[in-house]
């Protein structure tokens, strides 16, 4: 899970993104453990669910972490077939990192944020490994994932 965090570090480093990086030795690959290990709010954290459309080109759907993803309403708002949800093998070939650890932003994806999310001061998202946390703004994380805002979840 190294290298994966590695990579992360470097990315965040070279573009100067402002950002604060925790690592534990306990699993946040959930929001709950997330959340417990932060002690902050469920909605204070954000999930990232990888999609793929019907060319299977990834889609990362960034929500709060109590809500849920549609992928009606990801297909209504992107004018395109229904995506479908990628395993954890297509997760890992397409954007890099193992299922459970996938970032906001740092890789070459077509990236979707809920405006929900914009609504928080500060968002919790994955490191890189399940082992890791991100605290980055919701401003911040769109400059540098170049996502569009748009109504995602359920």
């Amino acid at each position: 899970m190294k290298e994966y965090e590695e990579k992360l570090k470097r990315y965040i480093a070279e573009n100067k993104i402002s950002c604060e990086y925790f690592s534990f030795k306990t699993s946040c690959r959930s929001v709950e453990d997330t959340a417990k290990t932060m002690n902050v709010s469920p909605n204070d954290i954000v999930k990232n669910i990888c999609l793929l459309d019907s060319e299977k080109r990834i889609i990362v759907c960034t929500v709060i972490g109590t809500d849920r993803v549609s992928t009606s309403t990801v297909a209504k708002s992107l004018g395109v077939e229904r995506p479908t949800i990628a395993t954890p093998d297509e997760i890992l070939e397409k954007t890099g990192y193992p299922c459970g650890g996938v970032p906001s932003f740092g890789f070459d994806a077509m990236f979707l944020v809920d405006p929900k999310v914009m609504e928080k001061e500060f968002i919790y998202t994955s490191g890189g490994s399940e082992n890791t946390i991100i605290k980055i703004s919701p401003q911040e994380n769109i400059k540098y994932s170049n996502a569009k805002v748009v109504k995602i979840k359920k």
